[in-house]
């Protein structure tokens, strides 16, 4: 239905993008400005953090994509602009440099920032930087590339996909980048997403495949439990790939929301892969039970118990920890006929039958939850909910980096 491409946010036709030091961080070798551009006004659909906190960039952006539609993506890394008095203005300042330097309309710019809460955000190196931000535009894989290195904080790696699938017999791509490894436990957003699309879809369904695509992709991430001030989602389409304009739920539609889910899920586990400290990705699937909500609520449980990120992390193939995740889950689950098994590229662990622990190697076990990706299989006799859930493990490592984030 769809195949992997080269090219990120930039492989959708219509889109330029770059990135830069302009000196938001003191390392220099550090990116820390990106800019997205469109040749044309999109269609463009956002989500965002639930916090009652919320950093500057999110309301500035909510009001100028009230009306649906933008051109452009501008995101500095190093400061999130939140909890400052003069956000807004400085949100809406960076957005006045686009339009100075693009000549994109400020009320067609989104604006995203990301990095320390609570510190001054000066516009002065923004500024300084956009002549070369916006002379590096590019269409080009470096140009997405370098986009997905000026949004990382505490990444360890850039964060692109992109793919091509087929609408009405035209080739469509959708692509993007992304960044955030702590403080992630999205509601209805996750850190920062700029995803673009070439495909031809009205506004109103733009927002409506988003918004029904996060709760089983973005919703269903977690590293730390802690919901970010700055979450933002943002998915643009040019609309110059040639289709016939979505504007309706019909096969085009489904595709369409399809190709979406591929980026939004391999994001999901980029995302967790890269944990701050991580060093497995923990993928819970839960199938079998009564309602997809009862699904969504064991499967985060699980990633997001503490004692289950450990357990992972020390390679102890301790059923009884994901049992008792479940069993406080909230979700409407018969324990009697659950099934738990663990499963890597170095095997396949059943720990758990009918509710009941049952004896395994620990040799196999060991190997098992020593790779790098562990799926913890959750199975019931009870329905067709299912759902998947993505986290990671919980090192050392973790505390190190967040004990001394802002000095």
């Amino acid at each position: 239905m769809w195949k992997q491409t080269a090219g990120g946010v930039c492989a959708p036709k219509g889109f330029r993008a770059n990135g830069i030091h302009c000196g938001i961080r003191k390392n220099k070798i550090k990116k820390d400005l990106a800019l997205i551009v469109a040749d044309v006004r999109c269609a463009t659909a956002c989500v965002y953090t639930k916090n009652l906190v919320k950093g500057a960039p999110i309301l500035v952006t909510q009001k100028h994509v009230a009306d649906g539609y933008a051109r452009a993506v501008i995101v500095n890394s190093g400061n999130a602009n939140t909890c400052n008095p003069d956000g807004a203005e400085i949100a809406e300042g960076m957005c006045a440099l686009v339009e100075r330097h693009t000549g994109v309309a400020r009320g067609d710019v989104v604006v995203a920032s990301t990095g320390v809460i609570g510190q001054k955000l000066s516009l002065d190196p923004i500024e300084a930087g956009m002549e070369a931000l916006v002379g590096g535009l590019g269409a080009d894989a470096q140009n997405s590339a370098a986009a997905a290195e000026a949004i990382m904080t505490t990444d360890t790696v850039r964060k692109e996909v992109s793919y091509s699938f087929e609408l009405g017999g035209k080739e469509c791509r959708i692509g993007g980048i992304c960044k955030g490894v702590g403080m992630i436990c999205p509601n209805m957003a996750t850190m920062l997403m700029f995803v673009t699309t070439d495909a031809a879809i009205s506004p109103a369904m733009l927002q409506r495949a988003l918004s029904d695509d996060v709760p089983d992709s973005v919703n269903m991430l977690t590293v730390d439990g802690d919901t970010s001030t700055n979450d933002t989602l943002c998915l643009m389409a040019s609309g110059l790939a040639g289709n016939e304009e979505i504007t309706e739920e019909n096969e085009d539609y489904r595709t369409f929301c399809a190709a979406l889910h591929a980026v939004t899920t391999e994001f999901c586990a980029m995302l967790a892969a890269d944990g701050e400290g991580a060093t497995r990705l923990i993928v819970c699937k839960v199938s079998g039970v009564c309602s997809k909500e009862d699904a969504r609520l064991a499967a985060k449980a699980v990633v997001s118990s503490n004692l289950v990120k450990a357990m992972i992390f020390g390679a102890d193939a301790n059923a009884g920890r994901v049992m008792c995740a479940l069993g406080y889950s909230g979700a409407k689950l018969n324990m009697s006929n659950a099934s738990v098994r663990f499963c890597s590229a170095a095997g396949d662990l059943l720990t758990c039958e009918n509710g009941m622990c049952v004896e395994f190697s620990e040799e196999l076990a060991k190997a098992v939850l020593s790779e790098k990706r562990i799926e913890i299989d959750v199975v019931f006799r009870d329905g067709e909910g299912c759902a998947t859930a993505w986290g990671c493990d919980l090192t050392y490592d973790y505390v190190k980096i967040n004990g001394d984030y802002r000095t």
